[in-house]
């Protein structure tokens, strides 16, 4: 398995509008459906993933504590499910209904959400404020498969905890690594 950095884009950049089936509850979401008054966070996640598994407990711990402080989240699944059918709407909805998301999970089946925000990896995490422009687009934390690092969410939440008190976030931030997208052939 190679690790793939995320592909840093411009902070600043204003969040890419979709609309994509949520895989729990059937129904189409928007951007604006799921966009927090204070932030949004756009997770690209899947469920084979061993990097996005390390952290998605801790993910849900993170958009449990937040979502109630106006910051809106949302996960989205843009694998190929052809070759990765654990990748799918129904195993999705099985992986967010076992690990209780508190958030939408959405299938990108035709990818073009996932190329419009230039994501590359799983966990790709990006933050954008108020105005839709991105703040971050890093990693969750220092913790990596196997280096004894505690999951924590440590950037994350510096971030969030930045954007609520209305101060700036770093702009010096580590690419997220994991599993590549997996692209249609």
């Amino acid at each position: 398995m190679t690790l793939i950095p995320s592909q840093m884009i411009p902070l600043g950049t204003l969040a890419p509008d979709f609309s994509l089936p949520d895989t729990v509850s059937d129904e189409e979401i928007a951007f604006t459906d799921i966009a927090g008054k204070k932030a949004t966070v756009i997770m690209f996640i899947c469920n084979h993933c061993p990097y996005v598994q390390h952290i998605a407990t801790d993910l849900v711990k993170v958009a449990n504590e937040y979502r109630s402080q106006n910051i809106g989240f949302v996960g989205i699944s843009a694998n190929d499910a052809n070759d990765f059918p654990e990748d799918g709407p129904e195993k999705m909805k099985e992986y967010a209904n076992n690990l209780q998301f508190p958030f939408p999970y959405l299938y990108d089946a035709s990818q073009q959400t996932a190329k419009a925000y230039g994501a590359s990896c799983t966990p790709d995490l990006y933050i954008f404020d108020a105005n839709k422009k991105l703040v971050y687009h890093g990693q969750f934390d220092d913790a990596r498969i196997g280096n004894g690092k505690p999951v924590t969410g440590k950037d994350f939440r510096t971030t969030l905890d930045l954007l609520l008190k209305e101060k700036p976030v770093p702009q010096k931030q580590i690419p997220s690594i994991g599993c590549s997208i997996k692209w249609k052939q």
